[in-house]
């Protein structure tokens, strides 16, 4: 995966090619004083003001947080949240804030103002991840990383069924493989209609997407609705960075058993096929600290050092304020 790819499935580049194919979405560009607020690590105050009062055996002191005000840019995204029927899904050049669902109201990604979509950014990894390491996985390291122009991404509201979702893998334009994009559930439909999926998806391919896109080498998602018909939902980097779902990324590279099977029989098709291989979501990690996962999965061994070095010391401290308790109750008159 070369950075030219992934700057090719930035949203306003393939936007543009597919518009007539996807949700209707409006595009802004970030100030940098809002990605500054997005990568502050502070306080979460997304709107009006937060007090807080710290106390200890010494002192009590108060904190007022406020948050930013970014007049000119709120009256922007009111307007283009209007214009798309007051309800809109937000996403940054690559990614949404899949990640972060679980703080918002309802768990839904539906936003109605700014303050909606800063609570799910700014609890979001993936969008750190666009604003900070965009290029990470990409194999030309050595080469200057290309300037990126931050957009704010918001598209019309709309209700998408995770059983019509699916993620298209292409290789060399040929579409290779075709994975159910929630694989964590088992959706009865897709086994019963699972030639009916494959073929519309096909034609789409070969009708709209083939040859339309800079890259050779790309994934896209799309929606198959309930009439039949498709919709593209997002275009992402053929590489390590995007989830292979039900493949893995060694079966969909050029040595891979998948691109002989597609050459042979058209691309490959995976589903759940039964309840009792439903998983669990792989978002449900970012619903606890990264500090935690990493204690206790042992990812960082320093951070488990730490945490132990933490405990020891809070033990001791409790043991010498029992200590002086015992000494004080010793002298106390009778």
């Amino acid at each position: 995966m070369k950075k030219e790819q992934v700057v090719n499935c930035q949203f306003s580049v393939w936007y543009p090619i597919f518009k007539k194919h996807t949700i209707k979405s409006l595009i802004l560009p970030l100030p940098q004083n809002v990605i500054d607020y997005l990568l502050d690590d502070g306080t979460l105050v997304v709107s009006g003001r937060y007090e807080h009062t710290h106390t200890n055996t010494l002192c009590s002191v108060a904190y007022i947080c406020t948050a930013p005000e970014f007049p000119e840019f709120t009256s922007k995204v009111l307007e283009a949240i209007n214009a798309l029927g007051g309800r809109v899904f937000p996403k940054l050049n690559w990614s949404a804030p899949r990640d972060a669902n679980w703080i918002a109201l309802n768990s839904s990604l539906q936003c109605h103002n700014l303050s909606d979509i800063f609570l799910l950014f700014k609890s979001s990894d993936f969008i750190t991840h666009d604003l900070t390491q965009p290029f990470l996985q990409c194999s030309d390291q050595d080469s200057p990383d290309p300037v990126i122009n931050y957009e704010l991404v918001l598209r019309k509201w709309s209700e998408l069924i995770p059983g019509g979702e699916f993620r298209c893998f292409v290789k060399e334009n040929k579409l290779i493989a075709i994975s159910q994009r929630d694989y964590t559930q088992y959706y009865q439909h897709i086994l019963k209609q699972e030639e009916q999926i494959c073929h519309a998806i096909q034609e789409f391919f070969s009708q709209h997407i083939q040859y339309n896109f800079l890259d050779e080498d790309f994934v896209f998602d799309v929606y198959r609705d309930s009439q039949g018909r498709v919709w593209l939902i997002d275009v992402n980097p053929f590489g390590e960075v995007t989830d292979a779902l039900l493949f893995s990324w060694e079966q969909l590279t050029s040595s891979g058993e998948i691109v002989t099977v597609c050459v042979q029989e058209g691309p490959a098709f995976r589903y759940t096929t039964s309840e009792v291989t439903v998983q669990p979501s792989p978002c449900l990690s970012y619903r606890i600290p990264r500090d935690f996962v990493d204690l206790s999965t042992g990812e960082d061994a320093y951070k488990l050092i730490d945490f132990l070095k933490l405990k020891k010391s809070q033990q001791e401290e409790s043991e010498e304020e029992e200590e002086e308790e015992e000494e004080e109750e010793g002298n106390t008159p009778q």
